[in-house]
């Protein structure tokens, strides 16, 4: 059987149907012409993205900001977080003996009568103890991690202070308010 041409000059020449079948596939029907290889395309070259650098890691200073701060804010921040350390291992030691401390305190201020609220005590003064060592990790984390990026951050360690010792003095109230000698002593002034 023949196959018609599809020759557009219309000569008519019947042409052989393929040893290979109906379903030859391109590369067969290009080895049974004797046709060389298609030649191969390059890859398409797509624009080139931006490069962008990953984002920093948690505390690491920001690629887009200076390196150092002022020297002088340096200063300050690290003196104040210092001096918060040792504050808040000297006021440590002294709630977890609250009730020892109340009583200290009482004579300081010539407060006549004992404290006796001394379970509420010792249970409000662990709370103030976590209370303020936690205040104080949350603070100089946050003053450490912006001083690495180069801003200013001599405010943090007193902002922190003033937020943490809120907090500690509510918990240092609850066992006075229900001391009746402390509650005698600010009725009568």
């Amino acid at each position: 059987m023949t196959v018609p041409s599809s020759d557009p000059s219309g000569a008519g020449e019947p042409r052989p149907r393929p040893q290979y079948g109906e379903y030859a596939s391109p590369e067969e029907q290009r080895a049974r012409m004797k046709l060389p290889p298609p030649p191969v395309a390059p890859p398409a070259q797509t624009p080139m993205a931006p490069v962008v650098p990953p984002p920093p890691m948690w505390g690491a200073p920001s690629p887009t900001a200076p390196r150092a701060g002022h020297p002088v804010d340096r200063v300050v921040t690290i003196a104040l977080l210092a001096y918060g350390a040792v504050n808040v291992l000297v006021s440590m030691f002294s709630f977890f003996d609250l009730p020892a401390a109340t009583t200290a305190m009482y004579r300081v201020l010539g407060i006549t009568g004992d404290f006796t609220n001394v379970d509420a005590a010792r249970g409000w003064g662990i709370a103030a103890a976590v209370v303020l060592l936690l205040g104080y990790v949350g603070t100089a984390l946050l003053a450490v991690r912006t001083l690495r990026r180069g801003r200013i951050s001599w405010w943090i360690p007193l902002v922190g202070a003033v937020v943490t010792y809120a907090v500690v003095y509510i918990c240092i109230a609850v066992p006075l308010l229900g001391d009746p000698a402390f509650m005698q002593y600010v009725t009568s002034r």
